[in-house]
């Protein structure tokens, strides 16, 4: 079937820009291929079903910054298991109904949230293992998250203090009982690592990275169980004098990073503060309730950081969003704790549990005026042999799939078949979670920058994967699938995202509406019920399923194929119904190709 083009009708518009043509030869809709200036993936096959892109102190492959197309034109990227990274082409819009195959219709009307952005976390871990390599390979991996020449992360999570992925347990203050946290001093892994990193990445970014802090556990001396490590509360309750003095070194902690000119732009009030208690037990954390979350935030925290010079937000919960819509009723209920809180922070790793209409959607109905934000995903949890698996499509399939694809927003009893995804039959439905820009969620930030080859370190011996694992005894470091991924949602910051098509159901051959926008930011998402907007290389979208679901997901008998696509043109008509029982049955941790690194 033929690529399927593009009617525009006024008043509707297309972005101007300048379209530079490779001079290859034109495809349907005028499509061609061009690479200009950008440097190639340099492959290498380690056998788990895709290629991943080596770099090293003297190549990596790169992006050029972006460029407009021409009015009625557009661009598009696309990557594949195959082994295209992020390859650009640009093509022709249609004004005419002779070309056989989907027709879409922009529509730029309706806008939803403001899409804050898509970034990595900068643990302790990720830290090491990038200051493993020489300086030039170091300024190549930044280069390859922060700058035009790459993907162009603008969030970054730092954990405060110790995290699981650190090589020891340790706080700011180990002095017993100093309320006044005269002792409180920045470690090696702030002072030598991820200050110097943070700011090289801030000086080559060409946007501002919005960065944000997280706890995961204060001092013994503060805690219930008088170690740094375990399930552990605070002392006594909110307003007492442990959590003043905690609130307090929320304040110390930002104001030791600001004299070495690194500013945040919020904090987290805690990492995780019930999914800690059931954590190995050596695990840093504090538990904390709702209530006691609400209380902590309404009477020390909130007003600490308000007292504060940091024009710093706050970010209640940080945790799954099974807790949602409960935990932003109790603390956000609550008109003192509300008035600090800016927005809600989700990790992903339950989310097969609760469908996101009854959680996000929910909690944004009755909150809207406080933001959602994914501040923590990874894949290979749980997989206690091969936590990295160089080259696994299915893993960046993952992430793809949770921030933009089509997923139920019931709320049936019955919503899935096991515990979480494919952990059971390895075709139970649905084996992927489901999305999450489709309903209200402002950005997704990842969990390690970088890993080593075994997905760490982590004293915790909590391993994961990563989309760089660097290998520094080669001084080389290894782009992969899930990289590419993420780096299809480059053009998003600053976006808002469409809405829906109305009565659209989840079928979007019933009447997609992709969207285009004359505003000089990204626009967001639109119809076949996908809000994602992650797509827009030239900041026009293309049609249906891309980037939604992209059509070359799905062969012409409605199975998936392994390809993804920003901006793709699809090669169908976009028909395959989105069930939950259409999704792929390889999961993450079923067994297949992508279950070892050797």
């Amino acid at each position: 079937m033929p690529l399927p083009c593009l009617r525009v009708s006024p008043p509707q518009v297309l972005l101007p820009g300048t379209l530079q043509s490779s001079g290859n030869a034109e495809g349907p809709c005028g499509l061609s291929a061009s690479w200009a200036g950008a440097r190639p993936c340099m492959p290498k096959d380690f056998g788990h079903g895709s290629p991943v892109c080596v770099c090293s102190a003297t190549y990596c492959d790169t992006l050029d910054p972006l460029v407009l197309p021409a009015p009625g034109s557009y661009a598009k990227y696309e990557s594949s298991k195959a082994g295209k990274r992020l390859e650009r082409s640009e093509g022709k819009f249609q004004s005419s109904l002779s070309t056989r195959g989907l027709l879409l219709t922009l529509n730029i009307s309706t806008l939803y949230q403001h899409v804050k952005g898509f970034g990595g976390s900068l643990s302790d871990a990720a830290a090491m293992n990038i200051l493993k390599l020489s300086q030039p390979a170091q300024d190549n991996l930044l280069r390859s998250y922060f700058s035009e020449s790459g993907i162009e992360y603008n969030l970054v999570r730092v954990p405060m203090a110790c995290s699981d992925f650190s090589v020891r347990p340790y706080s700011y203050d180990d002095v017993p009982n100093d309320y006044e946290l005269k002792h409180f001093r920045l470690v090696d892994e702030d002072v030598e690592m991820k200050i110097p990193l943070l700011r090289r990445a801030l000086a080559m970014s060409k946007r501002p990275l919005l960065l944000f802090a997280s706890p995961w556990t204060a001092p013994a001396w503060m805690k219930s169980n008088g170690d740094v490590r375990g399930k552990g509360t605070l002392k006594g309750k909110a307003g007492d004098k442990y959590h003043k003095t905690w609130a307090n070194y929320f304040i110390k902690f930002l104001d030791e990073y600001a004299k070495r000119n690194v500013t945040f732009w919020a904090v987290t009030a805690q990492n995780e503060p019930l999914a800690g208690l059931f954590t190995p037990p050596q695990a840093p954390t504090i538990a904390f309730t709702a209530a006691q979350q609400r209380d902590f935030i309404a009477q020390d925290l909130g007003p600490a950081l308000a007292r504060s010079p940091h024009r710093t937000r706050l970010l209640m919960l940080d945790d799954q969003r099974i807790h949602l819509p409960h935990w932003a009723k109790v603390v956000l209920g609550n008109a003192t704790a509300a008035r600090y809180v800016a927005g809600l922070a989700v990790h992903w790793y339950l989310d097969a549990i609760v469908p996101p209409g009854c959680s996000l959607e929910a909690t944004h109905k009755l909150f809207p005026d406080h933001f959602l934000l994914y501040t923590e995903a990874c894949t290979g949890f749980f997989m206690f042999r091969f936590a990295v698996s160089l080259g696994c499509w299915e893993r960046g399939d993952h992430y793809s799939y949770s921030i933009l694809t089509v997923q139920p927003s019931l709320c049936p009893h019955t919503a899935f078949t096991s515990p979480s995804w494919g952990w059971g039959d390895p075709h139970s439905a649905p084996s992927l979670p489901p999305q999450v820009m489709n309903h209200f969620v402002s950005g997704w930030t990842d969990w390690n920058l970088a890993l080593d080859l075994d997905g760490g370190p982590n004293w915790v011996k909590n391993f994961v994967d990563s989309p760089v694992i660097v290998d520094g005894s080669k001084d080389v470091f290894y782009k992969q699938p899930m990289f590419y991924h993420l780096g299809h949602f480059r053009w998003v910051r600053g976006a808002q995202v469409w809405p829906p098509a109305p009565d659209q159901g989840q079928n979007p051959s019933a009447g997609a509406l992709p969207t285009a926008s004359s505003s000089p930011r990204a626009p967001g998402a639109w119809g076949c019920t996908a809000a994602a907007a992650a797509s827009s290389a030239s900041w026009s979208t293309w049609p249906c399923c891309a980037p939604t679901v992209p059509s070359s997901w799905w062969s012409s008998t409605g199975q998936p194929r392994q390809a993804m696509g920003v901006v793709l043109s699809p090669s169908r008509a976009c028909s395959a119904p989105l069930a939950p029982q259409v999704w792929p049955g390889c999961a993450l941790w079923n067994p297949g190709p992508c279950h070892g690194l050797h």
